[in-house]
């Protein structure tokens, strides 16, 4: 079959050019590059924001239709779309570069969530689109139920691996290769160790674990410091904990370079097989993906049916996953809040907060105390050793 044709530029930031109410834009796709362009400085967020709008003029696009005519009905089989892109032989497939004729705008169904954020992203974008003149309504607005719908933030954070899940899956990381295998095997091993490593200690994004330099890793008065460009160009320093430095000195001797990095070294930490390029951010994405479903073949052939509860949450584990894991442990040893939101470089302290489950288990601890009566022996429910409640 046919791969996608191209949008206009690619749906990248607009320059000048063309007709338009209040911008230089012709057509819906340049329409929309104008408004990608306002997220110039901030690539992760440009990326995001161009999959949502090109999924949407694409939808669009097959019923023969523009940005000016959605309406408010639309929505909701917009979302259902969402839900379930069809026909998938046209929609859903593998990474793929956007030029390939076998790209596809989805991976698979998107998540409630990846919904959530789907429709606050393309809000966001209409509001932008009607004072640029371009349509004359947000049908987001009328949604009785925007809040239930837009509302993106959750109550607390669940994607992520409990400790005893990573303390296995480190274990299994740390395994050496088997013997006789050759460089590459070493190589790939060592790699994989400081990129689940760095994710865990230092909570990166996956563009900024891709993007991060030797250089980046500098020493101020004693105590090394990661110094890290995140989302919308802010430049922060993260500590780095003994293990990561441990962990950055193995890999530098790998690679045949001294142990500490010099401030002027500009190669990239993460490299291909070559040694010498660096990872981009799918082949890392891929790398993290295709280590959690070995990880839960590795679990599963071990631990069989006893762990099937923990097999599927390695097989459902994202590379964000690990960034949600680091922050999460790090709130329960005991990081202060402050110090946990500038590791996460978050700008509100009630998004990091999300990370904290005291209260979760404070609530769990004293429903506990909450019991059925005790049966004629004394003995509750809970008591009974094979499991099941005898009769009172």
């Amino acid at each position: 079959m046919q791969g996608w044709p191209a949008p206009a530029g690619e749906l990248l930031p607009a320059e000048p050019g063309g007709q338009g109410a209040y911008i230089a834009a012709s057509s819906d796709a340049e329409a929309v590059g104008q408004w990608l362009a306002e997220y110039r400085a901030s690539p992760q967020t440009l990326r995001a924001y161009r999959r949502e709008a090109e999924r949407l003029l694409l939808w669009l696009s097959e019923q023969g239709r523009g940005l000016g005519e959605l309406r408010r009905e639309d929505l909701d089989a917009f979302e259902a779309f969402l839900v379930d892109p069809r026909p998938r032989s046209r929609w859903v497939g593998p990474p793929r570069p956007r030029h390939s004729p076998e790209w596809r705008p989805f991976r698979g169904p998107l998540s409630p969530a990846s919904r959530r954020q789907s429709l606050v992203i393309l809000q966001g974008l209409f509001a932008w689109l009607v004072e640029a003149g371009w349509v004359a309504h947000n049908p987001f607005r009328l949604m009785r139920d925007k809040r239930r719908r837009l509302n993106n933030r959750q109550q607390g954070v669940e994607r992520y691996l409990e400790r005893p899940l990573w303390e296995w899956l480190w274990q299994w990381l740390a395994r050496q290769p088997e013997e006789g295998v050759g460089e590459r095997e070493h190589f790939e091993h060592g790699r994989r160790r400081l990129v689940f490593g760095f994710a865990y200690l230092l909570a990166p994004r996956i563009s900024e674990m891709a993007g991060a330099r030797m250089g980046d890793f500098e020493r101020r008065e004693g105590r090394w410091w990661w110094r890290v460009v995140g989302k919308g160009d802010k430049v922060a320093r993260i500590p780095v904990p003994p293990d990561m430095l441990a962990l950055l000195t193995q890999w530098r001797e790998r690679l045949g370079l001294p142990s500490h990095p010099a401030p002027d070294e500009t190669a990239p930490l993460l490299r291909s097989l070559d040694g010498r390029r660096g990872l981009g951010d799918n082949r890392l994405y891929r790398l993290i993906r295709e280590t959690f479903q070995q990880a839960a073949a590795a679990l599963e052939s071990e631990a069989g049916e006893g762990a099937r509860a923990e097999v599927l949450r390695l097989r459902q584990a994202t590379p964000h996953w690990l960034r949600h894991t680091a922050l999460t442990h790090q709130a329960q040893a005991g990081v202060e809040l402050r110090y946990l939101a500038g590791t996460a470089r978050h700008a509100r302290l009630d998004t990091t907060a999300r990370y904290l489950h005291a209260e979760d288990e404070e609530w769990h601890r004293q429903q506990s105390a909450h019991r059925l009566p005790f049966d004629s022996r004394g003995r509750s429910y809970a008591d009974d050793r094979d499991g099941a409640a005898e009769p009172i």
